[in-house]
């Protein structure tokens, strides 16, 4: 630090090289955040995780931007050259350049093609594809500030500390986004039994697996899913379980959203299926008994109806609303009704199309105020568990108006979609 105040070619040196570190550690904690650990994704959910690992790649790339810069303009004025022969100087003298380079320029490729207007211009298969490329370039990138770094020249716990980062960011991929699939399929080889038609556009799809009771699932969460049915299979799509495994059967319900999930409709019996996870963090964990409220907005009954199957709550003790635009769209009839007659479950359907304003209610309701609505439709909701999956924006409005209707931080459980 001394060095990057202390003014001339060499405080412009120093500062290529701290803008480099932190670049570095950087890259690594975005590997990190997707390397799918499950203890991290049960403490902050794939959602925030997913926002995390977008702002910290390209922060770490804007860093690794002013990297290349400070010290190709330090290095050329403390040798008093041009510019383009200290580029290549550096690349032909120093170990692990070349590499460095390389990695750069894949690390430039995956970023140019995640900007949104590149990203609407591009199928996803081959964004993803090229967003692997992600891995080549940290790994290229990263060793050379290690051979070649001045900081790391006369320290070995400075190189151990950064090649255990590597080895660690390493291993969570291969064991978490590899390892952990792979021995998951062997193990319970899903395949598609049957599909039944929900309503509009839904689809459940019924799988039938080996040793489904020993899946680590809990109800609420989701898997990303991948049907071996014809050209773009690739794809991962996240669709929530919508009941827990029963004997060789498990079941997923899936909204017809434009995206390629109406491809599930058309699958057929013995279509192998390839899964990943469980992820989410919407589980009845913390839950032990007393008042449950479910709030659900179309497709986003699918993980409630799995948790109202398999949360110990007791009669009368749970209320459900399910907010569609008409009683069209509402799913699961039977399903619900076997609900409240075996468990007690109060259904309440919230029709209507959707408000002017931001608000969990529908345009008929909207002039009553979020949270007095759900204090009126529950009036001991300040003292329940409160349950929350729909879209983004309705999900937001109903956590606003649950905290304000007096409902606890440590018993609201949201999660954006997940199917």
């Amino acid at each position: 630090m001394q060095q990057v105040v202390g003014g001339g070619w060499e405080a412009v040196s120093s500062a290529g090289r701290l803008s480099g570190l932190l670049a570095s550690d950087l890259l690594l904690l975005q590997v990190l955040l997707l390397a799918r650990i499950p203890l991290v994704e049960r403490a902050f959910g794939q959602d925030r995780l997913a926002r995390w690992h977008r702002w910290t790649g390209f922060v770490s790339f804007h860093l690794m931007l002013l990297h290349i810069v400070l010290i190709v303009a330090g290095y050329a004025g403390e040798a008093r050259t041009n510019v383009v022969a200290e580029v290549w100087d550096m690349l032909v003298s120093y170990p692990g350049m070349l590499l460095a380079a390389a990695g750069s320029a894949a690390l430039v490729m995956v970023v140019v093609t995640s900007l949104r207007a590149a990203r609407r211009r591009l199928r996803y298969e081959s964004w993803h594809l090229l967003h692997l490329y992600a891995y080549l370039g940290v790994g290229l990138a990263l060793p050379h500030q290690v051979w070649a770094g001045a900081d790391f020249a006369g320290s070995a716990l400075a190189r151990a500390y950064w090649w255990t980062l590597y080895v660690v960011a390493a291993g969570a991929v291969l064991v978490w986004r590899v390892g952990a699939p792979v021995r998951r399929n062997l193990r319970h080889r899903l395949a598609v039994s049957h599909v039944v038609p929900e309503g509009p556009g839904l689809t459940s799809v019924y799988l039938r697996g080996r040793r489904l009771d020993e899946l680590p699932v809990r109800a609420g969460q989701f898997f990303l899913w991948r049907f071996l049915d014809g050209p773009g299979w690739s794809r991962a799509h996240p669709y929530s379980l919508s009941g827990t495994p029963r004997g060789d059967l498990v079941r997923v319900t899936v909204k017809d959203l434009g995206d390629g999930s109406a491809r599930v409709a058309a699958l057929r019996p013995g279509t192998r299926a390839l899964i990943e996870g469980p992820y989410g963090k919407l589980t009845g964990e913390t839950y032990s008994g007393g008042p449950l409220v479910m709030l659900a907005c179309g497709v986003g009954i699918t993980p409630l109806l799995a948790l109202l199957w398999d949360l110990p709550y007791g009669p009368g003790d749970a209320t459900l609303l399910y907010r569609v635009r008409d009683e069209r769209e509402l799913a699961f009839g039977a399903e619900l009704d076997r609900l409240a007659g075996e468990r007690g479950v109060r259904v309440v359907p919230v029709l209507g199309p959707r408000a002017d304003r931001p608000s969990w209610l529908p345009r008929t309701l909207a002039h009553l105020g979020d949270a007095e609505a759900l204090r009126q439709a529950v009036p001991a909701v300040s003292d329940a568990h409160v349950f929350v999956c729909g879209p983004d924006g309705w999900t937001a409005a109903v956590r606003e108006a649950a905290r304000s209707a007096g409902v606890r931080a440590d018993r609201l459980h949201t999660e954006q979609f997940a199917w």
